[in-house]
């Protein structure tokens, strides 16, 4: 049924065909084989038309990857579901996807979708069919998308954009800018990367898929967990890593010996705010320099970042930018109410034009506060749609956050508006403290913040928490935050 037209789809086919013995992931200390992979594609396939919506319930586990490259090479269009957010919320999420088929584990399908057509695999190169074949209607067809792929979710419910096969090849084609060589001949190659972001988000289905692509092996971790992150750098030896900050903050806060990094040349950190001082902490502690980076699940990817030569020529003079536009991709500041392009240094809403979306793709307004300077270094200074108006004073979360994590006491921290029936609304800020840090007081942490935010945008509440709650990417869940606030408030 499948008609694997798009270049992604076929190039999963010839990676799986070079060597099927050859290892191709490690879970849990074992290897699973390219052979493993396409055997899940194999039985997968002859049941998915091309353009065939399936709601996929992703884990990090080996069975849940095989039937996403099934999927993918077979040309359907993959509806990533999160398994990880409560039974009511993820049954009412599946039923609002209006999918004849939900693929994943038989535990998971026996709990969140007891009453569809599935495919289920508990383990790589097993897929059983449930159902009998599909009823899709050629309206329900999506022909050319790869993925319906989930937003990160930290403002409200995760939102799904559709990306297409196109843009993922030439996301995958892009990012060899950032590498040594250009060869892009299908082959095996050596080494083992480090996937520890969820798949269900962006980050990791990127880092799974340029792998693949790639024809490099890699350890699939089913979260983040220093130890067991740890353990895999020192067997694999990565030269880099990826970290998004929440997992960078607690590497630097374990207090690693060097040796044991001695590997990582790198260390690339993207989906939410980085603090300078925690990357600066970071290569004083570890010697590697950690290359920030900004993207968006609208975009496929990165669309700016740096870069070893860059960092090494301007991190001193440049530090807290998220780097420069990738190849492909242009960057501007416009006025938020006139749409003018603005000059140099000089705030406003970010637009981006990326080549991953087309050859005529147009300009795309972002949410995004951000700046650009006359080296095209990009900063962003917060999400436009988050300011919180306090009695006529704009409030940036960002610039909150950013100063109640300058306190080396202070892990990380959210920061959300509350209704205020004078003021309109007010900030409040939870907060998680490093390790170690004895007894602190809000009291004391506001004082501290005091000393770079002006008056109005000090949190008129702020709370310490054991740890933030935050989505399976790494980011504070700032609806979560949100009802602390509301529903104990």
């Amino acid at each position: 049924m499948g008609d694997p037209n798009p270049a992604l789809s076929g190039r999963l086919g010839q990676v799986f065909a070079l060597d099927p013995a050859a290892p191709a992931v490690e879970f849990e200390r074992h290897w699973h084989s390219w052979g493993e992979l396409a055997a899940t594609a194999d039985a997968v396939e002859p049941h998915v038309a091309a353009g065939e919506r399936v709601a996929l319930l992703l884990r990090n586990r080996p069975a849940q990857l095989g039937l996403l490259l099934g999927l993918l090479r077979a040309g359907a269009c993959v509806v990533a579901a999160s398994p990880g957010r409560g039974v009511d919320r993820v049954r009412a999420d599946l039923d609002g996807l209006a999918v004849a088929t939900v693929a994943g584990a038989p535990e998971d399908l026996e709990t969140f979708a007891p009453r569809v057509r599935w495919f289920a695999s508990g383990a790589l190169g097993t897929v059983s069919v449930t159902g009998g074949p599909a009823a899709t209607a050629e309206a329900d067809l999506r022909p050319g998308v790869a993925v319906e792929m989930l937003t990160s979710g930290t403002t409200g419910p995760p939102k799904r954009v559709p990306l297409s096969y196109e843009t993922f090849a030439r996301v995958l084609a892009g990012a060899k800018h950032y590498e040594r060589g250009t060869d892009t001949r299908v082959r095996l190659r050596t080494g083992a990367v480090i996937v520890n972001a969820p798949l269900v988000h962006l980050g990791g289905l990127f880092r799974v898929l340029q792998c693949v692509n790639d024809g490099r092996a890699f350890c699939l971790l089913e979260r983040f967990r220093v130890d067991e992150w740890l353990d895999a750098v020192r067997r694999h030896r990565p030269a880099t890593v990826s970290l998004v900050p929440a997992a960078l903050r607690m590497v630097l806060d374990a207090g690693l010996d060097r040796a044991d990094l001695a590997s990582v040349r790198s260390v690339i950190s993207g989906t939410a705010p980085l603090a300078p001082e925690d990357a600066d902490a970071f290569q004083e502690r570890y010697g590697i320099p950690v290359l920030t980076s900004y993207a968006a699940t609208e975009f496929g990817g990165g669309v700016a970042g740096w870069n070893l030569a860059d960092h090494e020529r301007y991190w001193a003079t440049k530090r807290g930018s998220v780097g420069r536009a990738h190849a492909g991709c242009r960057l501007r500041v416009v006025d938020a109410d006139t749409g003018a392009e603005l000059g140099p240094g000089s705030p406003g809403l970010l637009e981006i034009q990326a080549h991953q979306l087309g050859d005529g793709a147009g300009w795309v307004r972002t949410t995004d506060l951000a700046r650009l300077d006359a080296d095209g270094f990009l900063w962003i200074l917060g999400r436009a749609d988050q300011a919180i108006i306090r009695g006529g004073f704009k409030v940036h979360p960002g610039d909150v956050r950013a100063a109640l994590e300058r306190d080396p006491r202070v892990r990380g921290a959210a920061v959300v508006a509350r209704p205020d029936p004078r003021l309109g609304a007010v900030p409040v800020a939870a907060v998680e403290l490093r390790p170690g840090a004895g007894a602190v007081s809000a009291d004391e942490l506001l004082a501290q913040a005091a000393t770079v935010l002006a008056r109005y945008e000090l949190p008129d509440e702020l709370r310490i928490l054991d740890a933030l709650p935050r989505t399976p990417s790494g980011k504070p869940d700032l609806g979560a935050v949100h009802a602390l606030f509301t529903t104990h408030g």
